[in-house]
């Protein structure tokens, strides 16, 4: 019976999806749903993608196991990066009118910066999609009682997801995602309720969880602790900011006031609503402690759904999984479109330059194509958690993409010769860390992100300013 109303479900998502697509007209339409989307919806797609899998199975596990500090880089970074978003970046790149984030690159830095922060951004996609698919085949998994597999699971899922958004793409997302906004909060909230009364109430989940030590966020006086927290915190806070996703729900917006407050309120409401999975989770604990304990030497992403199986009727697991897969559907969305339109706009287009519009929509949607069939494919074949490759995949755009994002927003001395260096220091710093010393005492990205930081100062101060004037520049910065 679940299962069908699953299905059920998924069918009227699919449809209302396909309908949105009649909006979609252009290039435009497509990538930034025409610049017309009002608060509301703005707020709810900025919500409704960045609660996917990880916020709904990976981080409630990882709270189970480490408490708050296992969690600082979602939903802490996670939404400090949307708020920051909102308070210094929404302005300056609403007003450009920029396609993608990767246009901004190429106006302030040039073609090869252009083309090296795309390939970086869309490398880092590959975590964070495969994560949303792998949650989607554990839930048809689940809900089917182990009769569809996961790796079938998952070539549902991403099969449905990959149909609306070929053809609705940013406006089949945004208005789904404001359908399913609506979802999530009603779920979670009477799950939460549910939960909790099997558990003994809110007051005595909170105090068990509390003398359990579980609330201990901050690191001890210790550098290798510190600096390993702050780590955290950042490679999600600003690892997150240079992301097309990030961008097109700024550029999406009807107005830039719009986008700035969107972004706010969304990293907001995403903070409150990340912590109901992690107090389901940890109710779970108190209710089943045989099934927590077995699956966190196992599967540990399987405790929400096993304990919703198991101990609530059949409208509250309708209620859970109708916003569990509202969570990973419209995370899956987004993360599959932004990729696709950066990799359509900032590589292919360059190579094609006299492309009609409607054959520039037609390469966006085989792009789209081709990315949902590769992370597919990652996704089974992946062994690693779904929090590691959420978490994981915003390392590259931190040490490649955020330092020359905002010092090319704030800092007037910015080049394209310090743009390059800064791309080229912080990827190879980065990536030699990762391979000599993986588990030093700086983590890698943070070795990565100074370097970036160096190679924009000797760009910008250190270099003669007659060479970089003999640069072929794109284009000169709006800014």
């Amino acid at each position: 019976m679940l299962l069908w109303f699953v299905i059920l479900y998924w069918v009227i998502s699919l449809a209302i999806g396909l309908l949105a697509s009649l909006k979609v007209k252009n290039v435009t339409d497509f990538a930034a749903a025409g610049h017309a989307l009002p608060m509301y919806i703005v707020t709810a797609t900025v919500f409704a993608t960045w609660f996917g899998a990880e916020a709904v199975l990976g981080a409630p596990a990882t709270f189970l196991k480490e408490g708050l500090a296992g969690v600082v880089a979602d939903p802490f970074g996670s939404s400090l990066c949307l708020i920051l978003v909102g308070l210094f970046f929404a302005k300056p790149l609403y007003q450009a009118k920029y396609l993608t984030i990767g246009d901004f690159y190429r106006d302030k830095y040039g073609r090869t910066v252009e083309v090296l922060i795309t390939l970086c951004i869309t490398a880092s996609y590959l975590g964070w999609v495969s994560a949303q698919i792998m949650a989607l085949g554990l839930v048809f998994n689940v809900v089917s009682n182990g009769e569809i597999t996961r790796p079938v699971g998952m070539l549902i899922g991403s099969g449905s997801v990959l149909i609306y958004t070929l053809f609705g793409g940013m406006w089949a997302v945004a208005i789904t995602d404001f359908l399913q906004m609506i979802i999530i909060v009603v779920g979670m909230i009477f799950i939460g309720f549910q939960v909790s009364d099997l558990a003994g109430g809110i007051p005595h989940v909170l105090e068990h969880a509390n003398n359990a030590g579980l609330f201990n966020f901050f690191p001890s006086a210790n550098f290798a602790e510190v600096i390993g927290f702050i780590s955290a915190l950042c490679t999600m806070m600003l690892g997150s900011i240079p992301q097309q996703d990030v961008f097109q729900r700024v550029t999406s917006s009807k107005t830039v006031q719009i986008a700035q407050r969107a972004a706010i309120l969304g990293g907001v409401l995403y903070f409150f609503f990340a912590f109901i999975p992690m107090f389901l989770a940890y109710s779970a604990n108190l209710i089943e402690p045989e099934i927590v304990q077995k699956e966190l030497l196992g599967d540990s992403q399987l405790i929400l759904p096993q304990l919703i199986m198991h101990n609530t009727p059949l409208f509250a697991q309708i209620i859970f999984f109708g916003a569990l897969l509202s969570a990973i559907k419209s995370c899956a969305s987004a993360t599959l479109l932004a990729p696709s339109v950066s990799f359509s706009e900032n590589i292919v287009r360059g190579f094609f330059k006299e492309l009609t519009p409607a054959q520039y929509l037609l390469i966006m949607r085989i792009t789209t194509l081709i990315f949902t069939v590769l992370v597919t494919i990652f996704a089974m074949n992946s062994h690693l958690s779904i929090f590691k490759m959420v978490e994981s995949a915003y390392k590259v755009t931190l040490v490649a993409a955020f330092v020359p994002l905002v010092c090319g927003i704030y800092w007037k001395k910015a080049n394209p010769i310090g743009g390059l260096l800064s791309v080229i220091f912080g990827l190879i710093a980065w990536l030699v860390t990762e391979a000599v010393l993986p588990n030093g005492t700086v983590p890698p990205q943070m070795v990565g992100l100074m370097f970036s930081f160096l190679g924009m100062i000797v760009g910008a101060v250190l270099i003669p300013q007659d060479i970089i004037k003999k640069q072929d520049v794109t284009s000169e910065s709006v800014f």
